[in-house]
């Protein structure tokens, strides 16, 4: 598969400059994917129920949108990341489709937790789930721009695959 093809199975990315550059449209876009993915449906992964971090919860959206959405340690000063905003509808169909032979999954023991690993190499774009044995939370999900990321990501795959 090449960078440029496309699983029929994947949304196109949303784009500041569809809503000409204004941010409140292309926000209120956004976070509609989310509740719809999200919030409005409850997905499956791999027959287990995927729950939602809705705390800490700042102006009325989950802490799992502000994940997915934004980034920083510290939760309250996080900031937009426009590759995670762009690709916001890619980690539902990515946990539907995780199976596929286009993805690479493994799982990682993280403290307490089992984090649940979903890499589309292809794309350089990774969903992060966090498995509570009776359901799963949707963690995070984040673009990797540099290659040297990406590299820490398949030796990470490659020791851990499922």
């Amino acid at each position: 598969m090449t960078a440029n093809i496309l699983p029929e199975w994947l949304p196109d990315l949303i784009l500041l400059e569809d809503f000409n550059g204004d941010w409140n449209a292309f926000f209120d876009f956004i976070y509609d994917c989310f509740e719809k993915d999200f919030v409005l449906t409850k997905p499956v992964y791999r027959g287990k129920r995927l729950g939602l971090k809705r705390h800490p919860e700042y102006d009325g959206k989950s802490a799992t949108f502000w994940h997915m959405m934004s980034e920083g340690s510290n939760e309250a000063e996080r900031t937009p990341d426009m590759r995670r905003c762009e690709r916001i509808c890619w980690p539902k169909p990515i946990i539907d489709n995780s199976t596929d032979p286009s993805l690479k999954v493994w799982s990682e023991k993280r403290g307490s937790s089992q984090r649940i690993h979903i890499w589309f190499e292809a794309e350089g774009y990774l969903v992060v789930l966090d498995d509570r044995k009776d359901f799963i939370l949707p963690w995070t999900a984040f673009y990797i721009e540099y290659e040297h990321q990406r590299k820490k990501y398949n030796k990470r795959w490659e020791r851990n695959k499922c």
